[in-house]
């Protein structure tokens, strides 16, 4: 395999990574700083894939809102 391919391969494992773990913080943590309305476990499942694979702007997202209402 070629290194430039093994670099790449191992950024995309730390990316998944990252997002799955910012992905359960948030959607357990999180979410109801975000969006202050209740969410079922339903609602929070559905988000849970979304929010893995756009951690970084979920994370920023969550950084940003104001305390827990």
């Amino acid at each position: 395999m070629h290194p430039i391919v093994a670099i790449l391969l191992n950024a995309l494992a730390l990316y998944g990574v990252a997002g799955a773990v910012t992905a359960v913080a948030f959607v357990t943590l999180g979410v109801t700083r975000v969006q202050p309305a209740p969410l079922s476990l339903g609602a929070r499942l559905l988000i849970l894939p979304g929010a893995a694979a756009l951690w970084p702007y979920v994370l920023m997202r969550w950084l940003r809102a104001p305390g827990t209402p």
